[in-house]
């Protein structure tokens, strides 16, 4: 399937509509173009509509959240969901300051996400209007463990029925779920719950529609970490036990 929806992407170049953090804003443009798509970074009021407009997608990442931008948000968001075009969200650091969460919040409820993507303390803080998010690090009390999978994975569904989105929480072991099924994947490091931006690596790999099927690419673009034995994800659905 992953092969398929790359040679998907490829095949369509889809552009996709970038609104994201300054730290990794160079390595998500040559993330994009690394998956077949073409990127374009906007923030500016005066033309994210416009932009989003002519895209397949838009990413939103408020890794480097400002007054200037969390207006450009919505404004592309509100236009993306008007054009029926996938959506990202990647609440970096929500739960450490009030201007994230209320951000971060704000954006769930006015703008409807088909992938939403986090570490576990930002996306509890998103189901619960608070957390005790430490930049954006996971809380070591937070963090996705084998001893903790069920109640993870158990959160994780819920979610994501709740948001109608497709749930990505990543760390040493990341969960992907939607209302019905999940999917473990343990060949992470446990550093994927504090690297910021891997929102934006998602974008490349959304689908065209929001019905389509979409799961989590594995992690070969994290190259900086030590290679690892790929295993293949396992499904999880509601008579499944997620230690299987």
């Amino acid at each position: 399937m992953f092969q398929e929806m790359l040679e998907n992407v490829r095949g369509k170049c889809p552009l996709i509509h970038n609104i994201t953090n300054y730290v990794t804003v160079n390595d998500c443009a040559n993330i994009v173009l690394a998956c077949g798509a073409s990127p374009i970074m906007s923030d500016d009021q005066s033309e994210v509509e416009e932009i989003t407009t002519i895209c397949g997608g838009l990413n939103i990442n408020i890794g480097t959240l400002n007054k200037r931008t969390i207006e450009s948000m919505f404004l592309a968001g509100k236009r993306a969901n008007a054009l029926n075009h996938p959506a990202v969200l990647d609440p970096v650091g929500a739960g450490a300051s009030k201007l994230r969460t209320e951000t971060a919040q704000k954006l769930l409820e006015e703008v409807k996400f088909t992938v939403i993507r986090g570490n576990i303390s930002e996306v509890k803080t998103l189901a619960s209007g608070s957390g005790t998010t430490k930049g954006v690090d996971a809380d070591v009390a937070d963090k996705v463990s084998e001893e903790n999978l069920d109640s993870a994975v158990a959160f994780a569904k819920a979610f994501a029925e709740k948001t109608g989105a497709v749930v990505a929480i990543t760390g040493a072991i990341d969960i992907v779920a939607d209302g019905k099924k999940a999917y473990c994947i343990r060949n992470g490091h446990p550093m994927m719950s504090s690297i910021t931006g891997t929102g934006c690596q998602l974008s490349g790999m959304l689908p065209r529609r929001r019905s389509a099927p979409w799961v989590l690419p594995a992690r070969s673009r994290t190259r900086a970490f030590p290679r690892r034995t790929a295993t293949p994800p396992i499904a999880i659905t509601s008579s499944t036990p997620s230690t299987t």
